[in-house]
């Protein structure tokens, strides 16, 4: 019998970054949730601050090589990927030298080139799903977490939303800390969101500035299949937002074994 595939999208997974809540609960969820018998795959920018080989990175050819095309400027597509041990989870990089440092760096971009995060996110989103259509991979579940991942939802549902790999997929967004978005996104954001699929209409609750975390959370949380509480003091204005859409919210769970196992129970009420 087939494995369910589940995709998860992540800003950020320990090791490759930092250890702090949001980063260590994308690693070991996603991996408690494999230990139950999915296929599971993780997706996260390759950051500057990551050392290419200590954690046994390496450039995935045949995936590589796009373009994503933002405000009309190409911006080629690196895809690396690399294997946790000893769970041998994949790990999947989306990597781009206008978005992401040449040299390393201990701060990460989003902290350090602020006036550039809006496209980082359009890219970042936008690079894991033509990747994962690459891979000829249809996961049943993508589960988004931080806000460099909050376009997601968006843009499978509208851009997608016929396509094979993602017409059955439902989504699911994890409200986590605000704290890692220092400053409202540019101005133009919205404007450099609409393509083929996507219109202004579409994006209206983030069309006026300043968009910064909580209208990020909003957006995804209006084409989300499901909600889940990241952190102990999730924002319960974005859980009642949630829960007046009519979306499942699930509660915070501390312990990832058990939070893995409830949200293969959420999944599955889907």
């Amino acid at each position: 019998m087939e494995k369910r595939k589940i995709l998860y999208i992540s800003q950020e997974i320990s090791p490759y970054v930092a250890e702090n809540h949001s980063s260590l609960r994308s690693r070991l969820i996603p991996q408690g949730v494999q230990e139950q018998g999915f296929e599971v795959r993780t997706f996260m920018p390759k950051y500057g601050s990551i050392n290419e080989r200590r954690n046994q990175l390496h450039e995935v050819i045949r995936l590589s090589g796009m373009n994503i095309i933002i405000d009309d400027t190409d911006h080629p597509l690196i895809i690396k990927v690399a294997t946790l041990q000893p769970t041998r989870m994949q790990v999947y990089f989306i990597d781009n030298d206008d978005y992401f440092s040449r040299s390393p760096i201990k701060e990460l971009e989003t902290r350090t080139s602020l006036g550039d995060n809006d496209e980082r996110a359009i890219f970042f989103v936008r690079g894991v799903v033509e990747t994962v259509k690459k891979l000829r991979w249809a996961p049943e579940v993508i589960h988004c977490t931080g806000w460099l991942s909050a376009l997601a939802p968006l843009l499978l549902k509208k851009n997608y939303t016929d396509d094979p790999a993602f017409r059955d997929s439902k989504v699911v967004v994890t409200i986590t800390s605000p704290d890692g978005l220092l400053a409202p996104l540019a101005e133009r954001f919205a404007e450099k969101i609409i393509t083929d699929g996507i219109s202004a209409d579409n994006i209206k609750s983030i069309a006026t500035p300043p968009v910064g975390f909580n209208e990020l959370m909003r957006i995804a949380i209006d084409y989300a299949d499901g909600v889940v509480a990241g952190v102990p003091d999730a924002d319960p204005a974005l859980l009642d937002y949630a829960r007046s859409l009519g979306r499942p919210v699930l509660d915070y769970h501390d312990d990832p074994a058990e939070a893995a196992r409830a949200y293969v129970d959420f999944y599955n009420s889907l």
